[in-house]
C-alpha cells in the first residue's frame, strides 16, 4: 500500500501535474515533499523517514538524480520520470520499479503504482527485461510525407531546424530557410522526435540541436536561443527549463 510519496522534480508545472495525478489515483497518499535539486534531496532524506515510493526526475536543477545515491543510502523504491529515455537501463540499478516518460499520463502512473503494490520476487528482473526490449525497439520519426501539388513529397526530419506553432498550425522551418506545414501538433512531435536531437524550448518552439548558434542569458533567469542563419527568430526558454536546456546541449 502506498501511503507516503516524495517527488523529485525541478519543473513546477511537471511537479504540479504529478501531484494532481497522485491525488486522483491515490487520494489518501501523503506527498511528504517536493524537491527540485540533488542538494535539497540529500538534505531532506538525511533528516526524514524514507517514503513508500520516490517519484524521481533524472535531470534536476543541479545535476542528475543518480548523484543522490552516491551521497546517501536510499532504500525506497523509485519510479523514475523523465523526458530522456537514454537513461532507462541505468535507472534500474537504483531500486527502480518503473520508468515513465514525460509527460506522465494517469494510466501509466496507475500501472506503475500497481506494479509496486504487487511487487513479488523476480518482478524487478522481469520489468527490466521488458523495458530493455521496449527501448531497443523504439523508433523515432525520420521523415514527413506532405501534400505537394497533385501528389506528395518527402521531408526529412534531419532537414528541420525547428518546429513552431502559429495560428493553430504547426510549421517546420528547414535549415535552407524554407518552411513546410505539418499536420502534427507540437505535443505530437514531442513524442515522435528523438529527444537527443530535438528540445521543446517552450509552448511555441521545438528546436534541433544543430540549429542552435548561441545561447544568451536573459531576464529573470531565462535563456535566449539564437538560430543559425535566422536572426529574426527569438526563442526564449523559461528559468525552469534553462538548466535542462544547458544539460541537453552539454550531453
Amino acid at each position: 500500500m502506498i501511503n507516503t510519496i516524495v517527488i523529485l522534480e525541478d519543473e513546477q508545472p511537471n511537479a504540479g501535474r504529478l501531484k494532481r495525478l497522485i491525488k486522483t489515483i491515490r487520494p489518501k497518499a501523503e506527498i511528504m515533499a517536493v524537491l527540485d535539486s540533488v542538494g535539497d534531496s540529500v538534505a531532506w532524506f538525511r533528516e526524514n523517514p524514507q517514503p513508500d515510493v520516490v517519484m524521481m526526475d533524472i535531470r534536476l536543477a543541479d545535476g542528475l538524480s543518480f548523484e543522490i545515491f552516491d551521497k546517501i543510502k536510499l532504500s525506497s523504491p523509485i519510479i523514475f520520470t523523465t523526458a530522456y529515455d537514454e537513461y532507462a537501463v541505468r535507472a534500474f540499478k537504483y531500486n527502480s520499479i518503473d520508468y515513465v516518460l514525460k509527460p506522465v499520463e494517469q494510466e501509466e502512473l496507475q500501472v506503475a503504482f500497481e506494479k509496486l503494490e504487487s511487487l513479488s520476487e523476480g518482478s524487478n528482473q522481469k520489468s527490466l527485461e521488458g523495458l530493455i526490449n521496449f527501448f531497443q525497439q523504439r523508433e523515432f520519426r525520420n521523415r514527413f510525407l506532405l501534400p505537394y501539388k497533385d501528389g506528395y513529397k518527402s521531408v526529412l526530419v534531419s532537414d528541420v531546424a525547428y518546429f513552431y506553432s502559429e495560428a493553430k498550425l504547426t510549421r517546420a522551418r528547414l535549415h535552407n530557410g524554407t518552411e513546410e506545414i505539418v499536420p502534427q501538433t507540437l505535443e505530437d512531435l514531442e513524442q515522435q522526435l528523438n529527444p537527443k536531437t530535438f528540445f521543446r524550448a517552450n509552448r511555441q518552439f521545438i528546436v534541433h540541436i544543430d540549429a542552435i548558434y548561441r545561447i544568451h542569458n536573459y531576464f529573470n533567469g531565462k535563456l535566449k536561443v539564437d538560430i543559425k542563419n535566422d536572426p529574426d527568430t527569438e526563442i526564449l526558454v523559461s528559468r525552469e527549463k534553462a538548466t535542462q536546456l544547458k544539460s541537453w546541449m552539454d550531453f
